[in-house]
């Protein structure tokens, strides 16, 4: 697989943020830190970062934050001049464990495959990918490269399959005693209790499955000891086999198959078919990399755990512990958990389908890494996007504060330049409505965006994409069919003719300033100041100098206005819906 990459960082190249505001981003002091010890163990080499991806089914949008993380810290520690390898070990040797619900292309016939390596899974029927790795791989690249992420692919498979790792194997089994007392010293040890925790933290941690075998057990023990190593059969393809011989000097390795009872004795120095067992393959893979800074998930940070063990383990590959933070999971709206093993979860190319690189490249960088946070495909993501372009003005008008600064920088841009941007980047809940009247006529979305500003109309549709795609997108996929906005073809003729007369005047009071008020902030001061008028307010008038009770006729008014237009009490923003609909056509369904 070629790896995805960015022009390397210029010597004249500087942190992204100042160095007095430094103590505000997350990402610069890590950058600190990291530059500091790479200098230490490996001066003068680039400094190594990773994460690593299990391609066992979807990789979600938990697993991103196992590489965002590396991801930004590297793009600052560029941006100072230093050279930086990111490193994506797919662990696509691991074993296929279970079958994902859910999968398009996918059914219960998979489940004789389990045990064996992911790459000897075939893909989903219609994948245009020759096994299960690649296929679920290939999306994640794909987002990675729109997200502006710059890696160097490392596939578990090709590895181990053509020998890459036998002196590590070998050097492996030769200290199996010395690995075997670390793993013991926890295998004793009861696991602590979990702390009462919300149901949505709790659902949470188990996100991290399928993104390094947490759960893999720690190696076969038998009669015969204690071995690191798990050979996949060669009768069957699976790795359910037990290791019953092994000689040091020879390398002649004996291994039985406890589900087809195949049995072969092999010379390790020349076997390359079978991995060492997790807690022990990522330490050595740490050492033989040479890895500075990898982050870990909370399920890594127990007593026991992959992490805290192989900082043990990694000295006898003479390496050191990387350094990093563990990292809170990530949660979505109105969904409890992210598993890989489950379907219907959210992944980098679903969040792209419905916002701009930026925006999600914001919500990693914004939160320390061991803070949660929620994607939103709800209707929140509308207010998400207000924050950011409140944000975005603030940026540009020089008033937002540093760490906020910061975040935008780093979600717009990376040390290899801008990323694409909308020309026009009008309101997402504006954009999203349009295509929610509109239902794909861009001709008309055109007309309605065209009529927004009179005085700097839109002069394509191109102009306001991508946001604009998104928003349609997400109107599409997100929003249920009963909630969509279907315009009435006639007026309703019996609610017209039950108005009372103070309704019949507020209708009036509006058809009578559509024509002077027809933009996107005329008709909003026009909805919202009728009812101040026909209280005998001005239009101008502001909250501070109008009764409560104002509040309640704004609402009441606008209420009739959606079921008058739209048959239903709520709908898109009044002053949007009005300017979709057409003048013409708002007249006749208000009775005029």
């Amino acid at each position: 697989m070629r790896p995805y990459r960015l022009p390397r960082a210029r010597k004249k190249d500087v942190p992204i943020v100042a160095q007095s505001t430094e103590t505000t981003d997350w990402v610069s002091r890590f950058a600190d830190e990291v530059i500091e010890e790479s200098e230490r163990r490996a001066p003068g080499k680039p400094v190594v970062v990773a994460s690593g991806l299990s391609p066992s089914g979807p990789i979600h949008l938990g697993n991103l934050r196992e590489v965002m993380t590396p991801h930004l810290v590297a793009d600052e520690v560029r941006r100072r001049g230093h050279q930086v390898r990111h490193l994506i070990s797919w662990d696509d040797y691991d074993r296929y464990r279970k079958v994902p619900a859910g999968i398009a292309g996918v059914d219960e016939s998979w489940a004789e495959h389990i045990g064996k390596p992911l790459t000897s899974v075939p893909a989903p029927k219609g994948s245009a990918f020759p096994n299960w790795a690649e296929h679920f791989k290939a999306a994640m690249v794909e987002s990675l490269a729109e997200l502006g992420v710059e890696f160097d692919g490392i596939s578990q498979t090709a590895q181990y399959t053509s020998g890459v790792y036998r002196e590590q194997i070998l050097h492996a089994m030769k200290h199996r005693g010395d690995i075997d007392a670390i793993l013991e010293q926890y295998r004793t040890k009861k696991a602590p209790k979990k702390p009462q925790q919300k149901a949505v933290d709790e659902a949470e941690l188990e996100a991290e499955e399928g993104s390094g075998a947490a759960s893999e057990d720690d190696g076969s023990s038998g009669s015969a000891g204690y071995f690191p190593y798990k050979p996949y059969c060669g009768g069957c393809g699976k790795d359910l086999t037990t290791v019953t011989a092994y000689d040091d000097d020879t390398t002649e390795l004996t291994y039985t198959c406890n589900e087809c009872g195949f049995s072969e004795t092999v010379r390790l120095s020349e076997f390359n078919r079978g991995k060492l067992v997790w807690k022990v393959d990522w330490p050595m893979r740490w050492a033989y990399e040479g890895v500075i800074f990898e982050p870990s998930g909370v399920d890594h940070s127990s007593p026991g755990s992959s992490f805290q063990v192989g900082g043990q383990i990694v000295g006898i590959f003479g390496g050191k512990q990387p350094i990093g933070p563990m990292y809170a999971f990530v949660g979505i709206s109105g969904m409890a958990k992210m598993s890989s093993s489950r379907g219907g979860v959210p992944t980098p190319a679903d969040a792209l389908k419905i916002m701009e690189p930026q925006i999600l490249r914001w919500l990693y960088a914004r939160r320390r890494p061991n803070q949660s946070f929620k994607i939103a495909f709800d209707q929140e993501i509308q207010r998400l996007y207000d924050e950011w372009d409140k944000l975005d003005g603030k940026v540009a008008d020089g008033s937002a504060l540093p760490g906020d600064i910061a975040a935008h920088a780093r979600a717009v841009r990376t040390v290899g330049g801008d990323l694409p941007r909308t020309p026009r980047p009008l309101p997402y809940r504006t954009l999203a409505s349009v295509a929610d009247i509109t239902a794909g006529h861009e001709d008309q979305a055109l007309r309605i965006l065209s009529e927004l500003d009179p005085a700097n109309p839109l002069g394509s549709l191109d102009e306001a994409r991508p946001r604009y795609d998104r928003a349609e997108a997400w109107i599409n996929t997100q929003v249920p069919a009963d909630q969509r906005t279907i315009v009435r073809d006639e007026p309703d003729a019996e609610l017209l003719k039950s108005l009372d007369e103070a309704s019949q005047q507020s209708v009036r009071l509006l058809l009578d300033g559509l024509a002077e008020h027809w933009s996107l902030d005329g008709l909003t001061h026009l909805v919202y100041g009728v009812p101040k008028v026909q209280a005998g307010f001005s239009a101008d008038a502001t909250p501070k100098e109008l009764p409560p009770e104002i509040k309640t006729a704004q609402r009441t008014f606008f209420a009739l206005l959606y079921h008058l237009l739209v048959g239903r009490d709520t709908g898109p923003r009044l002053p949007t819906l009005l300017l979709a609909v057409g003048q013409e056509r708002v007249r006749a369904l208000l009775g005029a």
